[in-house]
């Protein structure tokens, strides 16, 4: 705002630059699109590593190529993926129902369901506490036992009035669980869910200790539990004193009874474990078995003795009557015999992989590749699942698989997006006829940004004590463009001695010079096992690389840096909208746009001595025309003079003759 002088002295007033960094965006951030062994349904999810992937998508599974595809992602160079779980069309959801608590035992709360189709969900356990809630609210923590995950959602209703309703909680798509969802019946619900495991009632606390102390050498404490019709004669604990101090709080009894009840389980249960915590006022125990109490042999004895001599006494406890309200943990899935949790679906990974539809997707329904559309950048597309070999024959495609329709689909996205999209070749193609006849009229999948690599490659499985397995070339590819990137720029061509890919020990068919040479010129990139430097890509022309079509996008590196240009300059010239169209505006484009292009030309991504040789950028009243201010438009000319691999090196020798001496 301009200063107003209003009396005599010096004014400072700080002015704009005009300057406005533009920053060049990611060029290797990989997707892909394909069936997992868990994790969340047709979201994107970013990745940084293989154990981000092990955590958030299950692992390696031999039925999921994609699984092996992110490993060789990352194996030769890859730094950030984002993938997007397609689930088998016949998979299962685990769920299972919550009930209300004491008042009124045959509502149901709300049902809990994994947040993705298989049997990975039925691992997830869930335990129901007050402690600290609002009155009528409740405490919910979610535990994947699969992965250890384990979620912690406080003061939750099951009222669509409180701003801490449980399905507005848990299903938020930005925030929400990962693990599951919650739904609360339309029509009516019941009440908060019954707390999980064993809930006693209230300790009064003293100066000397808890009242209901006996003598120092045993002493009892009771437990009361929760049923349908109301609390029960309360359970009695007997505790006999071993070589250690006496409890005089309530939480010191909690871990002591917490070790007695391991140690009486142990010889029991093998590895079994069972929580004791302090609930609600600070005074009551909640003992909760961490484990299905359905295990536990049959016991109607409601005396607990955690006497060395009497552990058996521990399980009984932990057994009582199924019309007791004292559940474990709610398991999804399985569920138990406890009668605060009902109608258990169990989940199922199902037989049906995906097929094209799936993988394709729903653009209104942000499926398949269209889940990428909440990703804000990725820069190269590798669809494992395109390809997938038959179960029954690993040279042969999947007959769910029409891998045309689903490459055209992506290239037609990748176009739309800025991205750059890899093509494997079926496991049909393992000879070079076969190849010459597929890229010649098999594949029909057109345009600049998509390349296609052969022949497929031979890499050890880990599931399958490291034997031989035939995989799409994509994976590791688009972490050879990543490593390459990051080591030389997006402008150099992933491809060449340096350009080795990590992992693989073999290739279906092995290519000679002559070969080679027949598959290149129609813009099919190939891979070489040469000596000495391994296996090698050895190929950098996009699908317009053939010879015959002359295309200006005819190499990878070219197109790849004009896709990083102009998604930096879409993104870096947001704030040009609505600004006044006349010189001024103008004058700024050119400088940020300038700098921008200077600093790319100093890292040698452009060819010329000289930046005018190299780059050029144009904003004023010949580009911008008076009909075009009347319309609203600004148009800016950027242009560069990329870099061209050296494909063919010549080299001319020649012998001199003998010459007389002068």
């Amino acid at each position: 705002m301009p200063i107003v002088p209003t009396y005599p002295g010096v004014y400072v007033e700080e002015l704009g630059s005009g300057v406005r960094p533009l920053a060049g965006v990611p060029t290797a951030i990989a997707a892909f699109v394909g069936y997992t062994a868990r994790g969340l349904d047709n979201r994107a999810t970013t990745i940084f590593s293989y154990a981000d992937y092990e955590r958030e998508f299950g692992g390696l599974a031999a039925n999921s190529e994609l699984s092996y595809s992110v490993q060789q992602f990352f194996q030769n160079g890859g730094g950030q993926a984002i993938v997007v779980r397609v689930p088998k069309s016949d998979g299962v959801a685990a769920q299972v129902n919550l009930k209300e608590g004491v008042a009124n035992a045959a509502k149901v709360s709300f049902t809990l369901t994994a947040t993705s189709k298989g049997d990975w969900g039925n691992g997830i356990v869930a335990d129901v506490d007050y402690d600290g809630a609002s009155a009528s609210n409740f405490n919910l923590t979610l535990t994947d036992l699969g992965s250890g995950a384990v979620e912690r959602w406080a003061d939750l209703s099951v009222s669509t009035a409180s701003p801490r309703f449980v399905e507005a909680v848990l299903n938020d798509p930005a925030n929400g669980s990962r693990l599951a969802t919650a739904k609360v019946p339309a029509a009516s619900p019941g009440a908060r869910p019954a707390e999980s495991g064993i809930v006693g009632t209230d300790f009064a606390v003293t100066s000397t200790g808890i009242t209901g102390l006996a003598n120092d050498k045993a002493y009892k404490v009771r437990v009361t539990a929760n049923r349908p019709s109301g609390p029960v004669t309360a359970l009695e604990v007997t505790l006999i004193k071993q070589a250690e101090t006496l409890p005089t709080s309530v939480v010191a009894l909690a871990r002591l009874l917490e070790r007695r009840f391991n140690q009486a389980l142990a010889a029991a249960l093998p590895g079994a474990a069972v929580a004791v915590g302090v609930t609600g006022s600070g005074k009551a125990l909640r003992i909760a078995p961490m484990f299905d109490p359905a295990l536990l042999p049959a016991a109607v004895d409601t005396t607990l003795s955690l006497a060395d001599s009497a552990p058996a006494g521990a399980l009984a406890m932990l057994k009582l009557p199924a019309a007791n309200f004292n559940v474990g943990r709610y398991r999804l899935g399985t569920g138990t015999a406890e009668a605060a949790q009902r109608n258990p679906v169990p989940g199922a990974d199902g037989t049906q992989l995906p097929q094209s539809a799936d993988v394709i997707g729903s653009p209104s329904a942000f499926t398949g590749i269209h889940a990428l559309e909440k990703a804000d950048i990725f820069n190269i597309l590798v669809l494992p699942d395109a390809t997938r070999a038959s179960p029954g024959d690993p040279n042969a495609l999947d007959t769910g698989l029409d891998p045309n329709a689903i490459y055209q689909a992506a290239l037609d996205y990748c176009t739309k997006r800025r991205a750059f999209l890899l093509i494997d070749p079926p496991p049909t193609v393992n000879t070079v006829d076969r190849a010459f006849e597929w890229i010649s009229s098999g594949l029909t999948v057109k345009g600049a940004n998509a390349a296609t690599y052969f022949p497929r490659v031979r890499m050890a499985d880990p599931l399958n004590d490291f034997q031989l397995r035939t995989f799409g070339p994509s994976g590791a590819i688009a972490g050879l463009y990543a490593r390459t990137d990051a080591e030389r720029g997006v402008w150099k061509a992933p491809a060449g001695t340096d350009a080795q890919l990590r992992g693989v020990r073999g290739l279906v068919y092995k290519l000679s010079d002559s070969e080679n040479g027949l598959l290149n010129p129609l813009g099919l990139n190939c891979i070489r096992a040469l000596p000495v430097y391994g296996t090698l890509s050895w190929g950098t022309r996009t699908r317009v690389g053939s010879d015959v079509e002359a295309s200006q996008w005819k190499y990878v590196p070219v197109r790849r840096l004009a896709l990083m240009i102009e998604e930096s300059l879409f993104r870096g010239t947001q704030w040009v909208v609505f600004e006044p169209n006349d010189e001024p505006l103008w004058a700024q484009i050119r400088l940020n746009l300038t700098t921008y292009m200077h600093g790319l030309f100093r890292q040698g991504a452009f060819q010329g001595q000289t930046p005018r040789d190299a780059y050029l950028v144009k904003c004023d009243k010949e580009t911008t025309t008076q009909a075009d201010i009347d319309r609203g438009i600004v148009n800016i000319l950027v242009g560069f003079a990329p870099l061209k691999p050296a494909e063919f090196v010549m080299i001319r020798i020649q012998q001199l003759a003998g010459q007389a001496a002068s």
